[in-house]
């Protein structure tokens, strides 16, 4: 079942292309939201310890299928189970990734207008002209459809340029230059008179603002934020060498994204305690309230708040780049094997297929409100039904099927190199992949389906 000449990460490649695919508008954008509606520091250290006790056991099952593999999601499961019905859980993570692709590619194609618009500063004025700005933009019949069709352009170039030259190469650029710029704004946003609120909001813990509601929201940030369920890390894993510790690779990339998600909120908090604004603002904190933001902490030089929106709309865009590349290299890497077709054949197919979603979604947000599935505008339906239903079901059923299915010598195995490398939490971790993640998953589902 292995793809014979299958490209292999390097060693830095595995954790930038890795992370890459974890670290997207969900840690830049919804990690700040999230935190600043859920009592601040109290929600950090719960979705610290998440990523600690669910995500990365869930991460590292991922892993072991995908390497033992060596192909994409579908052949993968199915080579470890004696029955092929496994390898249906492949194919829904292929199903997934098309899926948020498709609307996905709308946001970043408001990321790549807003970037664009910040060389001459229009993003930037009183209120109600930002606020007019976004909805003009939003609900146009045209502009936004196009966005979203370049966004899907240039990830296709990428995928289309192979495992090495294309994904790797683009990831190994695009992560070192989120960090430079998250960094820089940062910096910029600390410095602002009256930051220190938000800096004190966002380390000083308030844990009476915890509730079961707030646990289960930080168990479903850390599942969905490290891309669990979209078969993302299993087809990124069958390009580890036999050389890759598996445990070690996972907890790295889950360092990288909680310190990225951090590092937003460093970005998002003290400036907006600095003009007075609440950072739990929702979707509209991204084009209408932070464009206001820049506009007043920045009012004394308006040319370092034009720098300053162009850097973090630049930073939105490279974000949601290194998610989408792997959300493409996904399907790709399936019809490319499954179909024998060319690599470039797969993806056209993959891109012509996400490019029609895309538009569709892009007119439901308001240019054609009529494109609407169980009362929900497209856009709203393809992320409902991804991450209230898809995720779940596939983060859940990978657990069992890596818990329970598959041998435990492959296992032991995988997470050992062929027993070259020592792990001492191996029971623990097959404990928390049979039982722990099982339970947490279902809870998860539970609450977004609102049964508790």
């Amino acid at each position: 079942m292995k793809t014979s000449n299958r490209a292999n990460f390097s060693k830095l490649g595995v954790i930038l292309a890795t992370a890459g695919s974890a670290v997207g508008l969900g840690n830049v954008w919804r990690f700040p939201y999230m935190t600043g509606h859920n009592g601040g520091a109290a929600f950090i250290l719960l979705y610290i310890g998440c990523v600690l006790i669910l995500g990365i056991p869930g991460m590292v099952a991922e892993f072991v299928v995908g390497r033992h593999g060596a192909s994409n999601a579908f052949r993968s499961y199915a080579s470890l189970s004696r029955s092929k019905g496994w390898g249906a859980v492949g194919v829904l993570g292929v199903i997934t990734a098309m899926i948020i692709l498709g609307f996905y590619a709308v946001v970043a194609g408001w990321c790549l207008q807003y970037l664009f618009a910040s060389f001459s500063g229009s993003v930037l004025g009183d209120p109600d002209y930002v606020a007019d700005y976004f909805k003009t933009f939003s609900t146009h019949p045209v502009k936004p459809a196009l966005w979203a069709l370049a966004f899907i352009a240039v990830t296709h170039v990428v995928v289309t340029r192979g495992v090495k030259g294309g994904v790797e190469r683009a990831s190994n650029l695009l992560m070192p230059t989120l960090l430079v710029l998250l960094v820089g704004i940062v910096v910029a946003s600390c410095l602002l008179p009256g930051a220190g609120k938000g800096i004190e909001f966002l380390f000083k813990p308030d844990f009476s603002a915890i509730t079961s509601s707030t646990i289960l929201e930080a168990l479903g940030q850390a599942f969905f934020s490290l891309s669990l369920g979209t078969a993302c890390l299993c087809t990124y894993a069958s390009y580890f060498d036999r050389k890759t510790d598996l445990m070690k690779s996972a907890t790295q990339v889950a360092l990288i994204d909680c310190v990225i998600a951090i590092l937003a909120g460093l970005m998002i908090f003290p400036a907006a305690a600095a003009v007075g604004v609440n950072p739990d603002s929702g979707s509209s904190l991204v084009f209408i309230t932070l464009p206001n933001v820049f506009q007043q902490a920045f009012s004394g030089i308006p040319m370092l708040g034009n720098v300053v929106a162009l850097m973090f709309y630049a930073l939105l865009s490279m974000a949601a780049l290194t998610s989408t590349i792997s959300l493409h290299e996904i399907a790709t890497v399936f019809f490319h094997e499954e179909l024998h077709l060319s690599r470039r054949a797969a993806a056209t197919i993959v891109s012509a297929i996400c490019g029609v979603f895309a538009v569709v979604c892009a007119l439901s947000v308001g240019a054609v409100p009529g494109l609407r599935l169980f009362g929900l505008s497209a856009m709203d339906f393809g992320d409902t039904l991804t991450s209230q239903y898809l995720l779940p079901i596939g983060s859940f059923f990978t657990c069992l099927f890596v818990g329970w299915v598959v041998p435990k010598g492959v296992v032991f195995d995988e997470l050992t190199n062929g027993g070259t490398v020592s792990l001492r939490i191996y029971r623990l971790w097959l404990f928390a992949v049979r039982v722990v993640c099982p339970i947490a998953i279902l809870l998860i589902f539970g609450h977004q389906l609102q049964l508790f």
